[in-house]
């Protein structure tokens, strides 16, 4: 395994991330608060608890992931894509570098700043909320597979993409609504029987129930499901990957 190669990316891929700090701070943390705004305080005060657990606790689980899904997604993206657009991709390709190791790289720096993010936006919260995290080891094993497992989907996506305004159909068209019909505001069982049948064929509620569990102990689903459902996902998009790099989809071509 060559570690200074995957080093190498990691720390340019990083750098470029703190180009831009501010940008990449300011937004999450300003998206918070406008959804406490909105949510907990105007919505939160006409909802009794849910489960138990007061309204604007509640949705912090829910909004850290649609926080992260959509970070990860796009800084995997991004990072992939443009030296595809650049023509750099080349030089990448012909360095002493496994595929192995150019992923590990690049979605290691993907997933490092969506779990920033992510602890970012948990720190935010608890200024408006009274947080109680009842399984920390489990809240952060929920956050780092999640931002993992959609760093890859960003990385396959950043290779698919043959143009900019590619890059956000997957995460706007089909990211971001999952999210927000994955339960990241309600609980679906507050959701009539048909539409939670439905709502079960969405893979985001197993991850934000999840998440969720480790919290406050309340889960729409099992907590097996939901770890289980983690690692389905993430065999997927390694599978994706391997395919992409045996085949040279649009890498060498």
């Amino acid at each position: 395994m060559n570690f200074r190669g995957i080093t190498a990316i990691y720390q340019f891929e990083m750098a470029r991330a703190f180009r831009t700090l501010g940008q990449s701070i300011a937004s999450p943390v300003l998206s918070t608060i406008l959804y406490f705004i909105v949510f907990g305080s105007a919505i939160g005060s006409k909802i009794a608890d849910i489960d138990g657990v007061e309204y604007g606790a509640f949705i912090v689980p829910g909004l850290i992931m649609l926080t992260i899904l959509s970070q990860s997604i796009s800084n995997a993206s991004f990072g992939i894509y443009f030296p595809r657009f650049s023509g750099t991709i080349y030089e990448i390709l012909s360095a002493p570098l496994s595929f192995t190791e150019v992923c590990c790289g690049y979605v290691g720096a993907a997933a490092t700043k969506s779990l920033v993010i992510g602890l970012i936006v948990l720190a935010t919260s608890s200024f408006f909320v009274p947080l109680e995290i009842a399984h920390p080891v489990w809240m952060l094993f929920f956050l780092f597979m999640t931002c993992i497992t959609f760093s890859l989907l960003g990385f396959i996506i950043g290779v698919w993409a043959d143009g900019f305004e590619k890059l956000q159909i997957i995460p706007l068209l089909v990211i971001t609504p999952l999210t927000f019909l994955g339960g990241s505001f309600y609980s679906i069982h507050m959701l009539p029987e048909f539409w939670q049948k439905v709502s079960f064929l969405n893979p985001v509620v197993y991850l934000i129930s999840g998440f969720r569990w480790s919290f406050y102990e309340s889960a729409d689903v099992s907590v097996t499901t939901s770890i289980a459902m983690i690692f389905v996902f993430l065999f997927i998009c390694v599978a994706i990957v391997a395919w992409i790099f045996k085949t040279g989809y649009r890498l060498k071509n």
